[in-house]
């Protein structure tokens, strides 16, 4: 059996664990409020009247992508592909290749920044792994001017945040919506998780600040973990209508 991600391909190990979905959600929720195409998003009006869900379904579509047979990943990629098309149609405009890119390249950056956070190092080539996967969903999408290898995305990724980024009417107005969706508590963690795996510029942006103490904090979950009781705490943060989606998220 064909699969676009091989079962034991440390991609999988990142997407099949829901905390470290979480911080890829966490960093993609920061970044995604900054992009200068953010207007795109907003011009279907699915995110600022559902951010958690617009957001969720984004990572739903990638880990379809990652845990699915080789054909099933292909009509998850054409789908997306599909969808985005529909959309430019009513606006009657393109959505730019760099805007593409740069879902692509928050994808790659996440998984390893997440995983780091909550796991251990990754390799170079664990590294160059995670770049590949994401990197022929885009070529399967037909982006153009994707880089050809990790070294060459680490260049155009920090190209693309000193270039694509801006904080606009639509990132007050996206917090705002994120801190209606998930309640001034819940608000509070995703903005200090965020801290903890966004890039500086990203950080500075939003002014998210700086909070070493939240550090301390994920060494205490990690010992949760060890004594398997870090679900209690999941189900008190955690919003209710998300709770079984983001259960569903463990699978190795």
């Amino acid at each position: 059996m064909e699969y676009f991600v091989a079962p034991d391909s440390i991609v999988r190990k990142i997407w099949g664990k829901a905390d470290t979905v979480l911080f890829i959600f966490a960093g993609a929720s920061a970044e995604f409020a900054l992009n200068k195409a953010v207007d795109w998003l907003y011009f279907t009006g699915k995110l600022p009247s559902d951010p958690l869900g617009r957001l969720f379904s984004t990572v739903s579509y990638a880990r379809q992508i990652v845990f699915a047979e080789y054909d099933q990943a292909l009509f998850a990629i054409d789908k997306i592909s599909s969808i985005h098309r529909a959309v430019e149609q009513k606006r009657a405009a393109q959505i730019p290749d760099w805007a593409y890119q740069d879902v692509l390249f928050m994808l790659i950056d996440y998984s390893i920044r997440a995983f780091e956070l909550l796991e251990r190092k990754l390799t170079p080539e664990e590294k160059e792994e995670a770049f590949d996967v994401f990197n022929r969903v885009g070529v399967r999408m037909g982006i153009g001017g994707l880089p050809t290898n990790f070294d060459s995305w680490q260049q155009m990724r920090q190209e693309h945040i000193q270039e694509n980024l801006l904080s606009s009417d639509f990132t007050l107005d996206l917090y705002r919506q994120y801190k209606k969706h998930l309640g001034s508590g819940r608000f509070f963690i995703l903005k200090k998780a965020q801290i903890l795996v966004v890039p500086k510029r990203v950080n500075k942006l939003l002014k998210l600040g700086n909070l070493p103490i939240f550090t301390s904090a994920i060494i205490t979950y990690k010992f949760l973990r060890l004594l398997k009781i870090e679900n209690y705490l999941k189900n008190v943060i955690l919003p209710e209508a998300y709770k079984p989606q983001i259960a569903a998220l463990d699978t190795v």
